[in-house]
C-alpha cells in the first residue's frame, strides 16, 4: 500500500482494513512459514540417523552436499517465485510454493537412492524459497503501518518453531520409526491448503497493478475494506491504472532512486543469513571444543532456535515503535556482541544468555529486516524485491556453514570462529545504517 494510503488512515484515524482480515492473512501465512520450517529444519534432526544408514553408506562430505541442495533450491525459488508473484498473483504463488515443498517431502523419504534424495530436496528449496517473498508481501499488505514490523515478526515466528517441531518430532520417533517417517511428516501441511486458500484474499495491490481495478473493488467490498479507493492502492510506473509490465519491478531495484537501498539490503541479508546458518550449523560443534558435554552444546542450538522466535516480537515491536534503522543497527551490533562474548570462560547459565542474544542479533534482526525490504519499495514490487533480496542473501547462507569448516581445516582456534562471526554481524550492521530513507510517496 502507498503513502497516499498511509496518510489517508492517519487523517481518518482508522486503517481501512478490517483486523479480523489482517488476523487471517497473518495466521495462513504463519501456517505456511511454520510448514516451511519444519522442511528446513528437518535435514538436521535426522543427518544422524543418514550419517549411519548403511544403504546409503554416506561420508560427512556427501552429507554436507546433502544439506546444499534445498539451500540451492532456495535461492533460486525466492528469486523467481517472488517475482511471479508480483505478476501471476500472490496468492496463486502462496498455494504453488506450497504444494511443491510438501510434496516433494515425502518424495524425498521415499528416495531410494542420495542422489533421487537430493534432487527432492533442491525442487523442495525452489518452494521454501519462493513462499517467503509472498508471504512478507501479503503480510505487509495487510497490516497497518504501525504494526507493520511486529506483524511480519509474529508471522515469521512460525519458521523458528516449525525447525523446533523437526527436532521434537525427530527426539520422539527418529529411533522406533526411522529417519522416512521423520522427513515424510513434512507433507501433512498439504492438507491445510483448502483451508488456506479459502481464507487468504488475493493481493489488493496486485489486483490494481495489473489493470483489474474492478476485481479489486469486488473483493475490497467482500473484505469489509472501508474507505477503498483504487488510487490508494496503486502504485505502478507511469500510469497507476495501467497493466504492470513484468520488467518494470525488476528495473525499479537497480533504478537510480532505489540502488543504493537495494545494495544494501542485499549486503546486509547476506551477513544476517550467513550468520544464521553459519552458528546454526557449526554452534553445538564450536561449543564442544570450547569444553561444554555434548548434551549442553546442543542446548546451545535449541535457545538459539527458541529466542529468535520470541526476540522476532521484541524487535518488530521496537522497530515499528522507535524506527526501523536504528533498531536494525542497534540488534545487529548487540548480536556481535554475544557472539564475542562466547569467547570468553564463563558458567553454562551466561553462555546460554550471550546464545540467545546472538540468535536475537542474527535471526530476529534479520527477518525484520526482510519484512523492511517488503515495506520499503513501491507496492506493485514488494515480491520481487524481497524475492531478489532473499536470493542474494542465500548465498551468504551457503557461504556460512564453510566458514566453520575453513577455521577447523586452518587448525585455528575455535575463537576464531566468533571473531568472524562477530565482524560479519558488525558489517551487517553498517550495511542497515546506510540504507537511504525511503521515497515512496503516493500521489
Amino acid at each position: 500500500m502507498t503513502t497516499s494510503t498511509t496518510t489517508a488512515a492517519a487523517g481518518t484515524g482508522r486503517w481501512p482494513v478490517p483486523q479480523r482480515v489482517t488476523t487471517r492473512v497473518l495466521f495462513c501465512c504463519w501456517l505456511a512459514i511454520l510448514a516451511e520450517g519444519y522442511d528446513v529444519g528437518v535435514l538436521g534432526a535426522v543427518m544422524p540417523a543418514l550419517k549411519e544408514y548403511a544403504d546409503w553408506g554416506l561420508d560427512p562430505l556427501a552429507l554436507g552436499v546433502l544439506g546444499s541442495y534445498a539451500l540451492v533450491g532456495m535461492l533460486v525459488g525466492a528469486l523467481f517465485i517472488g517475482t511471479l508473484s508480483d505478476r501471476y498473483g500472490r496468492r496463486r504463488m502462496l498455494a504453488l510454493s506450497m504444494i511443491i515443498f510438501t510434496s516433494t517431502q515425502l518424495g524425498a523419504a521415499l528416495a531410494p537412492t542420495p542422489e533421487v534424495f537430493g534432487l527432492f530436496r533442491f525442487i523442495g528449496g525452489l518452494g521454501m524459497g519462493g513462499i517467503i517473498p509472498v508471504a512478507a508481501a501479503l503480510t505487509i499488505e495487510y497490516s497497518e503501518p504501525r504494526k507493520r514490523s511486529f506483524n511480519y515478526g509474529l508471522m515469521y515466528s512460525g519458521y523458528s518453531l516449525g525447525i523446533v517441531a523437526a527436532a521434537v518430532v525427530a527426539i520422539t520417533t527418529l529411533e522406533s520409526l526411522g529417519w522416512r517417517w521423520v522427513v515424510g511428516f513434512g507433507a501433512l501441511p498439504i492438507l491445510l491448503l483448502p483451508f488456506i486458500m479459502k481464507a487468504v484474499p488475493e493481493s489488493l495491490e496486485y489486483l490494481v497493478a495489473t489493470g483489474k481495478a474492478d476485481k479489486a473493488k469486488a473483493q475490497a467490498g467482500r473484505l469489509g475494506v472501508e474507505p477503498f479507493d483504487v488510487a490508494d492502492w496503486a502504485h505502478a510506473p507511469g500510469d497507476g491504472g495501467a497493466s504492470l509490465r513484468w520488467y518494470q519491478s525488476l528495473t525499479l531495484l537497480f533504478s537510480a532512486r532505489y540502488v543504493i537501498a537495494t545494495i544494501c539490503f542485499w549486503v546486509a541479508l547476506f551477513c544476517g543469513l550467513l550468520l544464521v546458518y553459519g552458528l546454526n550449523t557449526w554452534l553445538p560443534t564450536i561449543m564442544r571444543e570450547a569444553g561444554y558435554d555434548l548434551g549442553p552444546s546442543i542446548g546451545f542450538l535449541l535457545v538459539f532456535a527458541l529466542s529468535s522466535a520470541v526476540g522476532g516480537l521484541v524487535v518488530g515491536r521496537l522497530a515499528d515503535r522507535y524506527g526501523k534503522k536504528i533498531m536494525l543497527v542497534s540488534f545487529y551490533a548487540l548480536g556481535a556482541v554475544g557472539i564475542v562474548m562466547l569467547m570468553l570462560p564463563t558458567n553454562l547459565f551466561f553462555s546460554y544468555v550471550f546464545v540467545a542474544v546472538a540468535g536475537i542479533g542474527s535471526i530476529s534482526t534479520s527477518l525484520v529486516l526482510t519484512g523492511w525490504v517488503s515495506d520499503y519499495y513501491p507496492s506493485f514490487a514488494r515480491g520481487t524485491a524481497t524475492g531478489w533480496a532473499l536470493a542474494f542473501a542465500r548465498v551468504g547462507a551457503i557461504s556460512g556453514p564453510m566458514i566453520g569448516g575453513a577455521v577447523a581445516a586452518a587448525n585455528l582456534d575455535f575463537a576464531w570462529n566468533f571473531i568472524i562471526f562477530a565482524a560479519i554481524g558488525l558489517f551487517g550492521a553498517l550495511m542497515v545504517a546506510l540504507i537511504p530513507k525511503a521515497r515512496t510517496g503516493g500521489r
